[in-house]
């Protein structure tokens, strides 16, 4: 997985790309240490370049969520497509997160 996070304002933007699985632990810690700084705004994950997650992958998204929520910030997932969305799907990861379609 590589990752750019974009900061506009009080928003942040993940944009993420290639295999989101469990050996990406680690670099993604980071991404969930920014997110947890947050205090308000929006933070969008772009998945639209994510080609393939694990289960391991939406645990990490979890934490994600749940950092972001503990500073009064919002989380938005932004543009799975292919296997991410149908694993979403599966997940009823439209009853956790707000997921929005790729710009």
């Amino acid at each position: 997985m590589d990752y750019k996070i974009v900061e506009t304002g009080s928003d942040l933007t993940v944009a993420m790309s290639g295999r989101f699985t469990f050996v990406d632990r680690e670099p993604f810690g980071k991404v969930v240490q920014r997110i947890g700084q947050m205090t308000g705004g929006t933070c969008a994950i772009d998945l639209s370049a994510v080609e393939f997650v694990d289960s391991a992958a939406l645990g990490m998204l979890l934490m994600a969520r749940d950092a972001a929520g503990s500073h009064g910030a919002r989380l938005v997932l932004r543009g799975p497509k292919g296997h991410v969305k149908r694993v979403f799907d599966i997940a009823k990861f439209d009853a956790l997160f707000v997921i929005e379609p790729a710009a």
